[in-house]
């Protein structure tokens, strides 16, 4: 990625401050196009900087929202692991995208807290394992906050109960894009989602392991907003990150 005198600049100027934004609920495609609008104003910045020399800060996003009921398909992903045709689509209410993120096929729905962070990681660290471990620290230690011990299953990405024996199951997915060292997409944890959407594909190609939230793990639906406050503080503490306004 960046290199030579304009990386040690830019790793002086170190821009912390990340504005966060919860889009509530958004229909998945107009989420898309909006990540894809930030996406794009944070590499515009890093290709100014490139072009002139210098090493003005870059900017930084959180979002949080949650989408109706939708499927997506990674780049890497195989459409066999949907299991509903159109007219299935369709019965349950749901839309289905082929997107440029890692990892196969996902659910998100109401209820879920799908994370968004779009983050220049020159102002950061630059490593693409340690991003998606931090991530998954971050939805650890809030289930810590609950009472529910997580971690991760050897050999794949998302935070995993009992991941050690044969009751393992996921309860939160990552899939991410990075150009740049800039970042979007990203997790979808499961707090109060239904469930049963997760019966019509093999959720991230694995067709061997069990789906969970944190409803079905406490047995009563939890406030999303107070989940959300949680995991928010964790990631800001992980990342180091000092949340601004515009």
């Amino acid at each position: 990625m960046d290199g030579g005198p304009l990386k040690a600049v830019s790793q002086f100027n170190m821009n912390k401050k990340v504005i966060f934004e919860d889009w509530g609920l958004m229909d998945y495609r107009e989420a898309w196009d909006r990540q894809e609008v930030l996406f794009s104003e944070v590499m515009a910045q890093k290709t100014a900087n490139r072009l002139a020399g210098k090493a003005f800060p870059t900017t930084n996003y959180l979002v949080f929202t949650e989408h109706p009921h939708v499927y997506t398909l990674g780049k890497s992903g195989k459409p066999e692991n949907l299991l509903l045709d159109d007219d299935g689509l369709t019965e349950k209410q749901a839309a289905f995208y082929k997107i440029n993120r890692g990892g196969d096929i996902t659910y998100h729905g109401p209820g879920q807290i799908v994370g968004y962070p779009i983050l220049d990681l020159d102002n950061f660290f630059t490593d693409i394992h340690r991003y998606l471990r931090t991530l998954e620290e971050a939805v650890i230690r809030t289930l810590a906050d609950y009472g529910i011990s997580a971690g991760r299953y050897p050999g794949y990405t998302g935070v995993w109960l009992d991941a050690d024996n044969a009751r393992a199951r996921k309860i939160c997915a990552l899939g991410v894009r990075a150009s740049r060292w800039i970042t979007m997409h990203g997790f979808a944890f499961n707090v109060n989602t239904d469930l049963s959407y997760f019966n019509h594909i093999v959720p991230c190609g694995i067709d061997d392991k069990d789906v969970t939230s944190l409803q079905r793990e406490l047995g009563t639906p939890q406030d999303i907003n107070a989940v959300k406050a949680l995991l928010k503080s964790h990631i800001a503490a992980l990342f180091g990150m000092e949340f601004s306004s515009y």
